[in-house]
């Protein structure tokens, strides 16, 4: 049986975890790309699962260049819905999430959905992202073309 301490410290590991999707979200949102790179370890890394491939960018820099170019004229609005958390150890964790896309430029048209599969990683009293491996189920035709160009 787990001590008080114990599911304590797990209760305020899972409240920061489920935490940062709801930061990046808010990123996403005040379009504050710098801080939303923060959420990510060092050497974490974000990948977009596509259809017919991947594309991956490590590393906080990278990020930054790559939500810079990704997000570009868009203004998406993401929803996060239904975080599960499964704790690993004390400095690392899984989680999947599932979001629903809006746009702001098209008077908050749905444009998609779909889901994150993370990996967290405790860094020093925070917690972090990993790795962030977006999946898509469905993304508008109109909403994926300025990507497309990028």
């Amino acid at each position: 049986m787990k001590s008080t301490d114990e599911l304590v410290n797990e209760l305020a590991d899972r409240e920061a975890i489920r935490d940062l999707p709801v930061r990046y979200c808010d990123c996403v949102w005040q379009n504050d790309l710098k801080t939303m790179v923060e959420l990510f370890a060092e050497d974490g890394f974000f990948v977009v699962k596509g259809r017919e491939r991947e594309a991956v960018t490590k590393g906080r820099a990278e990020l930054l260049k790559m939500y810079q170019t990704a997000l570009g004229d868009m203004t998406p609005r993401p929803y996060i819905h239904n975080h599960v958390v499964n704790l690993q150890s004390k400095t690392k964790a899984t989680g999947r999430c599932y979001v629903e896309l809006r746009s702001a430029s098209k008077n908050m048209e749905w444009i998609g959905t779909g889901f994150y599969d993370d990996d967290y990683v405790k860094v020093g009293e925070q917690w972090k992202f990993a790795s962030r491996r977006f999946t898509s189920i469905r993304i508008a035709e109109r909403a994926a073309a300025p990507s497309a160009k990028s």
